[in-house]
């Protein structure tokens, strides 16, 4: 098959301008569109039906582990940062302030802050969570019996963002936040450790996007953390995407906020605080992961609708009978189960032509899609798609016939193949795109060329500098538009010399461009 033989839904190819290619397919799926306000966007149905699966997936493994749902302002005093000189340092630049309750108008036909009702205090847009439910966390936390305390919510943030991207890096998005209190470093790790292999799982089951878990340099870490734990994802581009964090804040947030308690023996100490989160970037990710050159393709597990059904409406006396048809086939498969959830199947019984409609849901990336006509009815059969098998050898769509009774078979099991091949596909681009013949500088720097359009991830060993050391590191990488992205959590024992310090190695790193 040649790729001149086949006619994408798309204008452009990933390989031509992958950037245009992103944003093309967010458009045409008709996932998001700009708001108005330069760094937000508004997400659409399709788009925001993907984060309300993500969503409840997520939310039923944050629930499963003891964890409860809060809501804390959006507002947040800035007293309250500035008792954390690390943290608001870290997030300085991002901050968006309230420092007014009132507009005027300005004479000129317009409005303008009331000098007036300036704020006794500004008010700080949150940009992240820690330092309201730390001040919250004070008053619930009292005695050890309290602990550990769990908990998480569904919010926006705000981080004013120069340089913005549709999911991947908005003003404003949408995530969960994760914060705990406990009574020792110990139990506080574990959880920080639970939630990173929480997210990895998530990744890779529901999302099948698979992503290496690993420890961020301590450059890398969140503002005021002990430390910081990553799942990185690689996107066909051969970029690295971070897709989720969980923070080891140690009793540094503690201590700030005053969160202590009183121990068994009648002391105070001060509690150890985690905080982990994903976000709506997890999109992005699928969207970079997964599709190709017809638009998004959508893993089962979050595609808000599994199965489509279109019934080639003629507008005449036959349509009736075609579409009690095409009812008692979506009411079939909405009974059975796949992936652990009822299935969930559209009947589009909208005008217009089945054909049309098809290109429309090939681009959302609905898994399987199915065009049935008269004839189909007629002698009780489907033509089915599936979504990761568009094309055959000669170039057309590879719609495959099918009785009824075989289909409502082979439904669930396509699904999860579906599932499957997604995720199998990723992994094995993923592989093939790391690196690890690359042992100095010259040849890290030779590799990243700027010949090698897509040149993946380099693994190398690292010595764990840290100080005006680790900035040198820094420094150099940042020359070549690199980052490290994280320390492989269970890797191999590692042998030779770090290749920007000199001294013997004591672990992995992955080294790439990234979002």
């Amino acid at each position: 098959m040649t790729q001149a033989k086949i006619r994408h839904a798309l204008s452009v190819t990933r390989e031509a301008d992958f950037a245009a290619w992103y944003q093309e397919v967010i458009a045409e799926a008709e996932m998001a569109e700009e708001s108005g306000v330069r760094g937000c966007m508004v997400i659409k149905p399709w788009g925001y039906g993907i984060w309300e699966r993500i969503q409840h997936l997520m939310d039923a493994r944050i629930k499963a582990a003891g964890v409860q749902n809060c809501y804390f302002p959006l507002f947040i005093p800035l007293s309250y940062f500035a008792k954390e000189a690390e943290h608001v340092d870290g997030f300085a630049k991002e901050m968006a302030v309230v420092t007014h309750h009132r507009l005027i108008q300005d004479g000129k036909g317009g409005l303008v802050p009331d000098p007036e009702a300036k704020l006794e205090e500004p008010l700080i847009v949150r940009p992240t969570s820690e330092t309201v439910i730390g001040q919250a966390m004070s008053r619930w936390v009292q005695s050890w019996r309290d602990l550990p305390l769990l908990t998480n919510q569904w919010a926006n943030v705000v981080r004013w963002e120069m340089r913005t991207r549709m999911f991947l890096r908005t003003s404003e998005f949408l995530w969960q936040e994760g914060h705990t209190a406990h009574a020792d470093r110990a139990d506080a790790m574990a959880e920080t450790l639970r939630a990173l292999e929480m997210y990895r799982d998530h990744a890779e089951s529901d999302l099948a996007m698979p992503v290496i878990a690993g420890e961020k340099p301590e450059n890398e870490r969140f503002p005021g953390a002990v430390a910081t734990y990553s799942i990185e994802a690689m996107m066909q581009d051969g970029k690295a995407l971070q897709a989720g964090t969980s923070h080891y804040l140690g009793t540094g947030f503690a201590e700030a906020a005053g969160i202590k308690y009183q121990d068994r023996e009648g002391g105070q100490q001060l509690c150890h605080t985690t905080s982990w989160g994903v976000s709506t970037r997890l999109i992005g990710g699928v969207i970079m992961t997964h599709g190709d050159d017809d638009g998004l393709r959508v893993p089962p597990r979050i595609a808000p609708q599994q199965i489509v059904i279109l019934p080639m409406l003629r507008d005449d006396d036959g349509d009736e009978a075609l579409l009690a048809y095409c009812e008692e086939l979506r009411a079939a498969l909405a009974s059975q189960w796949a992936l652990g959830e009822p299935v969930r199947v559209l009947l589009d019984k909208r005008a217009g032509k089945a054909t049309q409609k098809r290109w429309g849901w090939v681009k959302k990336g609905v898994p399987l899609i199915l065009e049935i006509g008269g004839r189909d009815a007629a002698g009780a059969q489907v033509s089915v798609v599936r979504r990761d098998r568009l094309w055959r050898e000669d170039g057309k769509v590879n719609f495959v016939a099918q009785s009824r009774e075989e289909f409502l078979a082979a439904a669930v099991g396509e699904l999860e193949s579906v599932q499957a091949s997604l995720h199998a596909e990723a992994t094995a681009r993923r592989d093939a795109q790391i690196h690890r013949g690359v042992t100095d500088l010259a040849g890290l720097e030779a590799f990243f060329a700027e010949d090698k359009r897509y040149p993946g991830w380099v693994e190398l060993g690292w010595s764990r500098p840290t100080g005006a050391a680790l900035d040198a590191v820094v420094a150099t990488l940042k020359a070549l538009k690199l980052t490290i992205r994280n320390t492989p959590m269970n890797a191999e024992p590692v042998s030779g010399t770090c290749p920007f310090t000199g001294e013997p190695a004591v672990e992995r790193i992955y080294v790439a461009r990234a979002y």
